[in-house]
This record gives C-alpha cells, structure tokens and sequence, in this order.
C-alpha cells in the first residue's frame, strides 16, 4: 500500500463541517483582521498551555523574532540555541542583529545538552533558547537553573511540541516569552500560516500586542517600530476548533509511536526515538536513526512509503551562516544526525496495519 509521509484526510474529515461552518461566520461578520475570533483563540491557547496570556502572530519564525524583540535583544547580543533544529530559530535571532551561538545535542534526545550550555556562554549572552524538537520537551530544569544563575532571559521554540511537558509543567510555559507555529504540519495546525506568544509577564505581553501590529496597540499612535504580524480572523477561527481535538489527536500520535517501537525494536541496525526523564513526547515527528539511511529512504520511496529527513543541512553548514565562521566538524553531534536521522509517516489517522507495513519494509531491508 502506499502510505504518504503526511495526510490531513482523517483529521479534515472529522472538522470538515465545523471549518465551513466557522468560514461562513467569518465570512458573513466582515471583521477580517484582530477581531473577536482571534481573542478567543487567544484566551482558549492560554488556558491550554497554562499561561497567562498568548498573542496570535502571523507565524512561528515571526513569533520568535517578536519574543527576541520585546527582550530588546539586538546588535551585539549573543543567542544560545542548540546546532540541530531548524533553521528559523537561528533566523529569528539574525533578525534583531544578535548572534547564534550553537550549542551540541544530547545523542539519545536531540535535544540541546544541558551540560553542554555554560561553556557556550559570554558577557555578550542575553537568552537561551531551547528547543523542544520533533515533539519532546527539553530538560528545562537545568536549562532554567543556568538561566536563572548567569541572569539569561529563555525563549522556547515550541513550535514542534504542542502539549508536551517537563516535570508535568507545559512546553511553551517556563521561558520569559516563547514562540510556537501552527504551520499546518504541526501538531496543531491551521490552514495556512500562523503562529503564537506565550507568557506570564503582563509588559511582555503588552510589549508584544504592540510589536505584532506596527508597534501601536491604539491605532495610528505607534510606540514601538513594529511590524505587520498579526495572527488573521479565519485561521484563528479555524484553530480554536482544531484545539478542542488536539489532546486526543496527541494520544493518537503516542499510540502510532508506540506501535513503531514494538515493531521496529528488533532491528540492531536502527536508533528509535528516548524520551528524557521527566520530559514526555508529543511525537510531532517519529525520527529513526541508521548509517544507511539515504539507502533506507530510496528503499521505502520505492515501495511506496513516503519519509523525509529533518533536517539534512545542520545551521553551521547552511551558506547562510557562513559569516559564522563555522567549518564542518566544529559540531560532529549534529552532523551525526543531519546524516543518519529519517522520519516516518506519523499522522492522526494512520493506522497499525500501516505502521507494521512500514515497520516490516524496515525490517527486510539489507
């Protein structure tokens, strides 16, 4: 059977209805941009992830640039982030004039290396940005101590772990001010861009509001030079109806991560996905890890399995980052997994029979 890496048919069926439903109302009230839907999908996220406020952006890399913003970091600051993520966290950084500074993962978590973060920092540190990546919270225990102790803002990038906790405490709730996306891949994903601000801090929030909307939170004063990154009526709408599914669709995901792992535990040529103590996983994305895994990929696209591999290129190696200064083998860590790690299908709606398909081409392959 072919089974794609990604499919939106099962979840869109069960919202279909509501999602017209909601478009209609959009549509009939003529209010198209910061009006009564985004406030609700506000106060509804808030409560999900258990802060005070959350601010709908336009997306997740315009979430953390705005998070850096209201931080005033800037020229001349420096950003810890970890060297395997996507590239978007080291953007948003770029984006203010401050430095990323990478730091190695944890090999079993990918995560970044707790023990690994003091050395990277200098006078010139201002935050430290963790990421939960692939869906697992990272050990924000430490993580917050070493902020607490050098006097560093955090920012998390939770724009892969929507519902994942640390010590039973939400991702996207311990940083000063955090970042997610709702790009339609994610957890939970609007139908378009979109993203969000998460926080505890009144200013902060206040800060942001104004930054998201040409620096003004009444219009045509600006306080701020601010941007044009507002978080649009519809997908706001259309996410507080995705919300009401995410729990289960996240239980569903754990059910399909485990169906890999008793199916593909066997197999001595592959690495599966750790889970930290304390952290649970939201399993955005399963991520296997093998040495042949360009062969494992054309394997499977061969028998009509879709994967893909996240992310091929580390930060350090991207043309991009040349100004860096970084060669290849200043992070082996995260060369180590941009050449061995692929993800496979995970989607609520996928089912055991696919799992164990994909699991059983897995096995057979030499």
């Amino acid at each position: 059977m072919k089974i794609p890496f990604l499919s939106f048919e099962e979840t869109n069926r069960k919202i279909k209805s509501e999602i017209l439903t909601s478009f209609e109302e959009f549509f009939d009230k003529s209010w198209y941009i910061l009006g009564d839907s985004v406030k609700k999908f506000e106060k509804e996220y808030a409560t999900f992830n258990n802060v005070e406020y959350a601010i709908g952006i336009s997306n997740g890399l315009d979430a953390l640039h705005v998070a850096l913003k209201t931080l005033d970091i800037g020229s001349g600051d420096e950003v810890i982030i970890p060297s395997n993520t996507f590239i978007a966290s080291a953007l948003a950084v770029s984006y203010t004039g401050a430095k990323p500074v990478l730091v190695e993962p944890d090999r079993k978590t990918y995560n970044i290396d707790p023990g690994k973060i003091e050395s990277a920092i200098t006078f010139k540190t201002k935050a430290i940005m963790p990421v939960h990546l692939y869906g697992q919270a990272c050990e924000m225990d430490a993580i917050m101590a070493i902020a607490q102790k050098h006097n560093l803002y955090i920012v998390e990038d939770n724009a892969q772990s929507q519902g994942a906790t640390f010590n039973g405490r939400m991702t996207g709730s311990f940083g000063d001010i955090n970042g997610t996306s709702f790009y339609p891949g994610k957890n939970l994903g609007a139908l378009g861009d979109a993203g969000a601000l998460t926080t505890n801090n009144s200013k902060l929030a206040q800060k942001a509001n104004a930054f998201r909307n040409y620096g003004s939170t009444k219009k045509y004063y600006n306080e701020v030079i601010g941007f044009n990154m507002r978080l649009d009526e519809c997908q706001a709408a259309f996410l507080s109806i995705k919300l009401q599914y995410l729990k289960n669709w996240t239980e569903e995901r754990k059910q399909i991560a485990a169906w890999y792992d008793e199916a593909l535990c066997g197999n001595q040529e592959l690495i599966l996905p750790a889970t930290a103590k304390n952290a649970t996983h939201a399993y955005h994305l399963y991520v296997i890890r093998t040495k042949r895994r360009n062969e494992l990929q054309k394997h499977l696209s061969s028998n009509g399995i879709g994967t893909l591999i996240h992310y091929p290129v580390p930060i350090h190696l991207q043309e991009a980052y040349r100004n860096l200064d970084y060669k290849k083998g200043d992070f082996p860590i995260a060369e180590e997994i941009a050449n061995s790690c692929l993800s496979l299908p995970m989607w609520p709606g996928i089912t055991k029979s696919m799992v164990e398909e994909v699991a059983q081409i897995i096995n057979k392959f030499k």
